[in-house]
């Protein structure tokens, strides 16, 4: 009964957990390839990134059958609503994570994650333009999710044929991220400061620039002028963040943590890409220490989600 009733208010955001390990498998996968070393890391770590996600969906899937009300609930929430993406994005990430291995598999993880993510960024706009619910406390950097989704689809899609298509789900990401860049400095600087939960959240500003650098190499096919604007406002946005690492360290332990964890990621794998074109061994460099970082991230992230879930201390009633 108690399990029954800690399954009730299991949130969505558990997803960011995937996005976070799929992006760790993804750059694993890159290092290995890049200085062809032993693809077993990456082989563990796709595993257990499928069977995380394996066993969320499960979860959630009896949630829906069994606490209805409380998803709909979630999902009707201005803020909790931004996180229903992170279903989508995962399968997309896993798709990229599958490339290598399995086309077939890849394909269909893709075909499920973008047709997923289209159906739900159209669900959360129609949630901003339509509604009676949202103030300037509910903006966040979590609002740039359903954008980074989209363009997360060139990436695999472009490998597997689609081009157009790609494109299509670019030009709806980065346009939406330009319009979310706008508003949420706004709130951040002219509003109240973001409650001590959200500020993890902020890493997510990341995510956008870099990730639209990964697609955009795939769409245009070389690095060109745009190609570098979008990695160094990514970079300087680390770097912008990382300043403020004392502020971070200091912060209680909540599961938004884990959104320090994928925009990390697709730095690091921005940064070994850039150095693989441009020739540059500090991209390099660079990738290989965020990385790392990475690695210790994401397992002290697994250690406290799992004494967090042993002590009780989540999924809780609000």
């Amino acid at each position: 009964m108690e399990s029954n009733s800690r399954l009730q208010y299991l949130p969505i955001s558990f997803f960011s957990m995937v996005m976070g390990l799929a992006g760790l498998t993804i750059a694993w996968e890159k290092v290995c390839h890049l200085y062809r070393l032993d693809h077993s890391i990456f082989m563990a770590l796709l595993a257990v990134t499928t069977s995380v996600f394996g066993l969320l969906t499960l979860l959630y899937l009896y949630k829906i059958v069994r606490y209805r009300q409380e998803v709909i609930e979630e999902w009707s929430h201005p803020i909790k609503i931004n996180f229903v993406p992170t279903v989508s994005i995962s399968l997309l990430l896993l798709s990229i994570a599958y490339l290598p291995v399995s086309r077939a598999a890849s394909l269909g993880l893709w075909t499920a994650g973008a047709s997923l993510h289209l159906v739900i960024t159209l669900m959360v706009v129609n949630s901003w333009l339509h509604h009676e619910k949202y103030r300037i406390e509910h903006l966040s950097p979590v609002w740039f999710i359903p954008a980074v989704g989209n363009v997360i689809v060139p990436i695999t899609g472009v490998t597997l044929g689609y081009p157009e298509l790609s494109w299509f789900y670019f030009s709806i990401g980065m346009l939406f991220w330009l319009v979310l860049m706008v508003i949420v400095f706004n709130r951040v600087i002219f509003h109240a400061p973001l409650p001590e939960k959200l500020l993890p959240t902020l890493f997510i500003l990341i995510a956008p620039p870099a990730v639209g650098f990964l697609a955009y190499l795939k769409l245009a096919g070389e690095l060109d002028a745009f190609a570098q604007v979008l990695f160094n406002f990514a970079l300087f946005l680390t770097l912008l963040l990382f300043s403020q690492l004392p502020r971070f360290t200091r912060l209680p332990f909540f599961i938004s943590w884990w959104a320090y964890s994928f925009p990390l990621a697709a730095m690091s794998i921005a940064s070994i890409e850039m150095g693989r074109i441009s020739g540059h061994g500090f991209y390099q460099g660079l990738g290989l220490v965020l990385l790392g970082v990475l690695t210790l991230l994401i397992l002290l992230l697994l250690s406290k989600t799992l004494n967090a879930a042993r002590q009780h201390r989540i999924c809780l009633a609000e």
